[in-house]
């Protein structure tokens, strides 16, 4: 029973530090480069706008896609692990 208990802390902990990446990767990209990173980033331009606008209207959302993507992929790959895949 104990190993159980650990096995899951250890499951639970791993899940947790991948939601705490994929928000903090997503608060940067959206809050940080599209509002108070977006002076730094005027000079640079992205398809006729600044890069700045850029993250704030389409950059922040797929980034949001691409880390579904990234955590579902990367929870089949912890459940294989822990031994709780579904095949």
């Amino acid at each position: 029973m104990a190993d159980h208990n650990m096995n899951a802390a250890a499951y639970w902990s791993a899940n947790l530090r991948l939601i705490v990446i994929s928000l903090v990767i997503w608060a940067v990209v959206s809050y940080g480069f599209g509002i108070l990173l977006r002076p730094m980033l005027a000079g640079i331009s992205v398809g006729g706008t600044d890069l700045g606008f850029w993250f704030a209207q389409q950059g922040s959302i797929l980034t949001f896609i691409a880390l579904i993507f990234f955590y579902a992929w990367r929870m089949n790959k912890l459940d294989k692990e822990f031994g709780l895949d579904e095949e």
